[in-house]
């Protein structure tokens, strides 16, 4: 056989491959609750395999839920997803309805896409009496009701502890995913990558995030407890003359991550980053970290966070120090799971 036909042969299997493989892909019906239409959208511009579908969100006179589910038809015998946003319990009651009704639809498949698992830091009893609400939440998104194609895929970012995988019942199929290559490729834009390392604000967040990171050097910082206060330390690494990123998975008031900031730069960090996948922010605590005349408008360089949180994002805005790194490319890949 000769060279060029052999290349032909291979050039026609790699075309062939290519076009099965794009036959394979899922065409998904995406639903999802108001606060994520921004990110929703976002998915289906990803790909054309991708179609929003719409919920008509209206309420009776006594405040309770009166939901219905445009396209009902439609959607028998198709893969079907539905993006929550579990901000509060105020609105987690009108989406687990939709969501225990949508399977029922004779789809062909179902998968919740809950970027933030609102209860994860709530995952252990300290002492008798102790609720952990992680379980609680676990419990509620293990009673989906199973499709036509078998149990639910749930598809979650960055749970606060690896672990609670172990709390959902066998009903369900939970996806881990993580926003930390959004991280990485945005690292890599940065001038001066060299002097880039990840920092880790305890020894939680480097067991979580570490072995994703490995190809910067890290540090390690540490809570001690002098007398009723939590003192955060260096305990292991050199930021001195280096961009420091502080990395974790969420960030509430974000005092932890200030506190880290001051001991960086008090061993010497030329710059200070911080990126969290999910930010939360209760009571507009990202406030602090904009830069203004308060003392911190030299603090942080870059805040990097995802849209998990989608209320988070519309009030931020473009406000610097925050950029938002968008999940919606990999959500995309993970309903072709």
């Amino acid at each position: 056989m000769s060279e060029n036909a052999a290349n032909n042969i291979m050039e026609t299997k790699i075309c062939t491959e290519a076009i099965v493989s794009e036959l394979q892909k899922k065409k998904v019906h995406l639903f999802y609750c108001l606060e994520c239409e921004e990110l929703a959208r976002n998915i289906a511009a990803e790909s054309d395999d991708i179609t929003l579908q719409s919920i008509n969100w209206r309420s009776f006179a006594d405040g309770f839920p009166n939901l219905f589910i445009n396209n009902a038809h439609e959607i028998r015998g198709q893969h079907v997803a539905f993006l929550a946003s579990f901000s509060s319990p105020a609105v987690i009651f009108e989406q687990i309805s939709v969501i225990y009704l949508l399977p029922r639809l004779f789809v062909a498949s179902f998968t919740l896409v809950l970027p933030f698992f609102p209860t994860g830091s709530f995952e252990r009893m300290e002492e008798e009496g102790d609720v952990a609400t992680a379980f609680t939440m676990a419990r509620i998104v293990s009673n989906i009701p199973i499709s036509r194609g078998g149990p639910t895929s749930v598809v979650i970012y960055d749970i606060h502890a690896l672990q609670e995988r172990f709390y959902f019942a066998d009903q369900v199929l939970p996806l881990f995913e993580t926003g930390i290559p959004l991280l990485t490729k945005r690292l890599q834009q940065l001038p001066e990558t060299e002097k880039v390392i990840v920092a880790f604000p305890d020894d939680g967040a480097w067991k979580r995030f570490h072995k994703l990171l490995d190809q910067y050097p890290t540090v390690v910082c540490t809570k001690v407890r002098e007398g009723d206060k939590r003192i955060v330390r260096l305990k292991e690494g050199n930021p001195a003359g280096c961009h420091v990123v502080i990395v974790d998975d969420l960030v509430q008031s974000g005092g932890t991550l200030i506190e880290c900031q001051k001991v960086l730069a008090a061993h010497g960090a030329a710059k200070v980053s911080a990126y969290v996948t999910h930010g939360v922010f209760p009571k507009s605590s990202w406030e602090r970290f904009t830069h203004k005349n308060n003392g911190l408008e030299e603090a942080f360089a870059y805040f990097w966070i995802t849209d998990s949180c989608p209320q988070t994002v519309k009030a931020i805005g473009n406000k610097a120090p925050f950029e938002v790194l968008s999940l919606a490319g990999s959500i995309a890949d993970a309903l072709q799971i």
